[in-house]
Parts: C-alpha cells; sequence; structure tokens
C-alpha cells in the first residue's frame, strides 16, 4: 500500500462479487480492472453485519468535498452496467470508483480531472448502506 492511500474496508459479499465481476469477460481486461483489484488485494474484508456504516460500499451513495474548492459532488458507487455520469451514478472500473471502495466518512483520495488538475475529495457522509441493512443488492 503506498503511504498516500488511506485504510479501507470492503465487505466479504462486495469482494466476492467485485473479483467474480473482474474474472469475466468484458470486465477482466477493462481500464481500471488493475486498480480495482490492488484495492481488493489491500483492503480488510469483514462480514456485512460487521461493517461500519460510515464506508463506502458498493450501491452505495458518498457524499464528498473537494478539500481544494468547497465544492461538493454526490456520488454512486455502482456496477459498471448501471453507470451514468449524469445521475452521480459512477461505476467501480471508473478512476474515482475504484479510489471511493472502502474509505470511510472522513477519509481523503486524490482523483484526477480533467486538464490535468488533481481533487483532494474527502468522504462527509454515506447514505443507503445496502450490505449494513441486509438489503445487499446486485
Amino acid at each position: 500500500m503506498s503511504a498516500h492511500a488511506p485504510a479501507i474496508v470492503l465487505s466479504s459479499l462486495d469482494a466476492d462479487r467485485l473479483e467474480q465481476m473482474l474474472d469475466t469477460p468484458p470486465y477482466r481486461d477493462a481500464p481500471g480492472a488493475d486498480a480495482l483489484r490492488a484495492e481488493l488485494e489491500r483492503a480488510q474484508v469483514v462480514e456485512p453485519a460487521s461493517l461500519p456504516a460510515d464506508v463506502v460500499g458498493m450501491n452505495t451513495t458518498a457524499e464528498c468535498v473537494d478539500d481544494g474548492s468547497g465544492q461538493r459532488h454526490r456520488l454512486t458507487l455502482v456496477y459498471p452496467r448501471d453507470a451514468d455520469a449524469a445521475q452521480g451514478r459512477v461505476s467501480v472500473l471508473a478512476p474515482v470508483g475504484s479510489a471511493l471502495l472502502g474509505l470511510r466518512v472522513g477519509q481523503s483520495i486524490d482523483w484526477p480531472a480533467p486538464g490535468g488538475r488533481t481533487l483532494r475529495l474527502r468522504v462527509t457522509a454515506v447514505h443507503r448502506q445496502p450490505e449494513a441493512s441486509g438489503q445487499a443488492s446486485r
């Protein structure tokens, strides 16, 4: 794990589903697949009932703030087939998606933005945590 990457935690359900996804075409060699594999390898994996409620998991909506500009973002982490940028539904294979996976409220990530800038996004809230409530859906 690199010095700037915060510790992350995932439910075993999310970890298993994501590993299965990465084992199948077209996702095996998709852009972003290697970054997601690296996140999965460094994650602490826990049973769904033990997953803290403030963790960004699959189908979870995270509120983030750009520490540089104060701009707020509301992003929902989804599987690639459910991605819709206009609705704030970010694929777990997108750079910001794999970076958000497993973060807790208060943790930050650096997100490469268009034009070569880097945004520092800090998670400020997590909503609709299906793993913690037992309402997991794929």
